[in-house]
């Protein structure tokens, strides 16, 4: 098993060289950048559309060169010195493949350097954002697996009957609705949207959370993470409830499951002492990927509707600002954590069935 961990740690390495390699291309043939919206501010063109257009050089008059000297639309009027200044602050004074290899160096070290429009570290906008996301990606997927697994088994059981058509109704119909949806129809109804004001609709916390009791700080973290969690958790939930429904349903019509139970065994030892084993196999290999999701990406909207802000939100709006060692940052932070917990999963699956051996296995 050591001899798999380590294999599976070395692959690691180019997997991520990879990742940013392939992103640091992407960005160098990507509209617009960060000395192009600093034009644009100073031109007092910088908009959202300038943006979300692929920089601010493509507005009006100004999408010409400003001379045959500048590389950047948008500079007409600009001494080309300052615009030389503007690229040595942003490091683009530099070929690309020495700005690649000197950004794996740092990332090596994990030095991600400081935001080009934040005041601040790149480290310590993590750092800022993370309670965020730790606490919506955490808290999703301990509720879902919590509720959806012995829901899965429960429909597994009374496959057929009434019981598993009206869940099957009510799993469909959370299916279809989108989570950033739902958490509308939860602050119109919960939030003080148009009918209750139940639920606070911004922050992690109150104001007065560090004058609270014990109790009352878990109270008043529970009543502000109520909502988000919970729409999150609707379409996550009604995924994995049919996952665990149907691999429970593919091994208990298995022929060792009627052998046990010929050789007299109850059902609660059949269930959970031989089904269970194989059944959640299946569900485990999920996990990275609904983590993962969750943790990150999925929560994007969430964040954006009860003003959580996360990392989800923190590199959306990173990539639209081009702030590019927050946007490298968060995404080799993804992509590692993303390989760590897949290789967790792989030894958990020994845990859970041992007749599972990665070392007969290449990689």
């Amino acid at each position: 098993m050591l001899a798999y961990i380590l294999r599976r740690l070395a692959l690691m390495i180019p997997t991520l060289l990879g990742i940013l390699a392939l992103s640091f291309v992407i960005i160098q043939f990507a509209p617009g950048g960060p000395v192009e919206r600093i034009i644009a501010q100073i031109q007092g063109q910088d908009s959202a559309q300038s943006r979300l257009g692929g920089g601010a050089g493509d507005i009006g008059a100004n999408a010409v060169q400003a001379d045959a000297g500048s590389a950047y639309r948008g500079a007409q009027g600009l001494d080309p010195a300052f615009i030389k200044e503007l690229e040595r602050q942003f490091g683009f004074d530099k070929p690309a493949h020495e700005r690649f290899l000197k950004m794996v160096g740092d990332y090596a070290r994990f030095d991600f350097g400081r935001s080009f429009f934040r005041d601040a570290s790149v480290i310590d906008l993590i750092k800022e954002k993370l309670p965020v996301s730790i606490s919506l990606g955490l808290w999703m997927t301990l509720i879902s697996y919590a509720i959806s697994i012995p829901l899965g088994i429960a429909k597994a059981r009374r496959d057929g009957t009434a019981f598993d058509v009206w869940t099957s109704a009510v799993i469909v119909i959370g299916y279809a609705i989108p989570s950033f949806l739902f958490a509308v129809l939860l602050v119109v109804l919960f939030a003080g949207g148009s009918f209750w004001q139940i639920f606070p609709l911004r922050g992690l916390t109150s104001a007065n959370f560090a004058d609270l009791s014990p109790l009352g700080k878990v109270a008043d973290y529970a009543w502000h993470i109520a909502l988000p969690v919970t729409a999150m958790v609707i379409s996550q939930f009604a995924t994995l409830t049919l996952l665990t429904k149907n691999s429970f349903l593919d091994e208990i019509r298995k022929q060792y499951v009627l052998t046990a139970r010929m050789k007299g065994l109850t059902e609660r030892r059949v269930l959970y002492g031989h089904v269970f084993r194989n059944a959640m196999l299946i569900v485990i290999a999920g996990f990275p990927g609904a983590f993962i999701h969750a943790f990150f990406t999925g929560a994007l909207l969430i964040e954006t509707i009860f003003s959580l802000d996360g990392l989800g939100y923190l590199s959306f709006q990173s990539t639209l600002d081009r702030d590019y060692p927050v946007v490298f940052a968060t995404l080799y932070i993804f992509a590692l954590m993303g390989l760590v917990i897949t290789l967790i999963t792989d030894l958990t699956y020994t845990l859970i069935d041992p007749r599972i051996d990665f070392e007969a296995r290449d990689v």
